[in-house]
């Protein structure tokens, strides 16, 4: 088997897949997979080639116009019988949420075959948890370089106000047109950039969280994700000047991404965390019934806060004294405390979420602690191959105007630090905010946090 940083897409999306050395199949099939100048054009080719004979297009009224209306036209001078419906949403965002996805199925046409999705990621996710629940494809015509999660098997949803991840199916054909993805509001461009740059954290942390826990890890797939934040950060000095031929390198990009958390069957490879930065402020607007950001650009903002964090992590000396003191400190009825404080309504999933995940276990805690004591040189190997110059990292985004510190997105550093703290019980999923809580580093890096986010 070639590198799979070496392969073509057509190539990752075979059908038949990949027999790995690290014990699994990677397979990503596709039955539709084209992105260039002009593509939008081929959609009746990616209805057919998924032998649909009536799909649902599914829009929003912002993606309508900037896509789905030629969508529809064009299955139509085809002779293809098909369905469309529009989510009305008053020039305002859709949020991945149970509203939606209810929506969507009151108006489905039970003729109808294919969830063809016309947008970025709200309504590929949507069209992902549908297809998913009722066994049917789904496919997606992007308008916006916005985010990785185009050819994952995987969907960020709101349920019951907390933001999750739903693992279901990725979809069956991808269609994207630089010339319409170009067109996007800037913003959605930085998102995308923000949402890669995250992956150089992603790749770091889900090498620490093997060292420390076990936790599977592949490195051709990892290899896979580093050639695709490549092609992304080459061309992010093109996102500016919105050059086509640049746009197409990051859709590229973003797509590999993708297939890399499709091949690891979790989103190990794209997510740490940096992004619950992001899951964390979402969740904490959705308690205020306040809007948040798009979800690139607060990841953006999530990887330029972890690498002034991992700055000072390089400095640590890990001290078990120090853990245990903080453990002791730590007595259930202050973790719950906590947790309210920080979660509000959300704190009762959250507290049954660890329950059943139980971080907070003494004895899962001594053998964490004892892994992370005698592989510190492997940990510092990761966070060292893994990340880049942070300069550079800052300095390149930057250019492109994106918003680099929390102020600049209207979050208080008061929620940017909550943020930090409540990140490790956000999810069961092993971050360097849980590597600090093994340490008993928490409170010290939270405290370092509030003094440079803002620099």
């Amino acid at each position: 088997m070639r590198p799979f940083d070496e392969m073509t897409l057509q190539e990752l999306v075979r059908p038949e897949g990949y027999e790995c050395a690290c014990g699994k199949k990677h397979v990503c099939a596709m039955d539709f997979l084209e992105i260039g100048p002009g593509a939008i054009r081929k959609a009746p080719d990616m209805v057919r080639a998924m032998g649909s004979k009536k799909p649902l297009i599914v829009c929003d009224q912002n993606t309508y116009e900037a896509a789905g209306r030629q969508v529809d036209e064009l299955l139509t001078e085809a002779g293809i019988d098909h369905k469309l419906y529009v989510i009305p949403c008053a020039g305002q965002k859709i949020a991945p949420a149970e509203w939606e996805v209810g929506s969507v199925m009151m108006h489905f046409d039970p003729a109808c075959d294919l969830l063809l999705g016309v947008g970025s990621g709200v309504i590929n996710d949507i069209c992902k948890v549908i297809g998913n629940a009722m066994g049917l494809k789904s496919a997606i015509i992007g308008t916006a370089p916005s985010m990785d999660g185009y050819a994952s098997n995987s969907s960020a949803m709101e349920i019951n106000h907390v933001k999750m991840t739903l693992f279901n199916r990725a979809p069956k054909g991808i269609l994207l047109d630089p010339d319409i993805l170009c067109r996007a509001p800037m913003r959605m461009l930085w998102a995308g950039l923000g949402d890669m740059a995250a992956k150089y954290i992603a790749l770091c942390e889900w090498r620490m969280s093997n060292i420390v826990t076990g936790e599977y890890y592949c490195e051709e797939v990892a290899r896979l994700m580093r050639a695709a934040l490549k092609r992304v950060v080459d061309a992010a000095e093109g996102i500016p000047e919105r050059k086509p031929e640049a746009i197409q390198s990051i859709a590229e990009g973003l797509v590999i991404s993708g297939i890399a958390m499709a091949y690891a069957e979790i989103s190990r490879p794209a997510s740490g965390t940096e992004h619950y930065f992001s899951h964390m402020w979402e969740m904490m607007a959705l308690e205020r019934n306040r809007p948040y950001d798009l979800h690139g650009v607060q990841v953006g903002i999530g990887t330029a806060l972890m690498m002034k964090m991992y700055r000072k992590f390089r400095t640590i000396q890990p001290s078990r004294e120090q853990a245990e003191a903080y453990w002791q400190e730590m007595t259930p009825e202050k973790w719950e405390a906590q947790i309210k404080r920080i979660f509000g309504k959300t704190a009762p999933e959250i507290i049954e979420m660890e329950r059943q995940g139980k971080k907070n276990d003494p004895a899962a805690h001594e053998e964490r602690m004892n892994r992370i004591i005698n592989h510190w040189d492997d940990i510092l190997a990761a966070v060292n191959e893994e990340l880049p110059d942070e300069d550079k990292l800052r300095a390149i985004m930057k250019k492109t105007g994106m918003p680099l510190k929390p102020s600049q997105i209207g979050i208080s550093l008061e929620d940017t630090v909550n943020a930090f703290v409540g990140a490790r019980d956000a999810r069961l999923k092993y971050l360097c905010a849980t590597l600090l809580w093994d340490l008993g580093l928490t409170n010290e890096f939270a405290e370092y946090l509030r003094q440079t986010a803002e620099e």
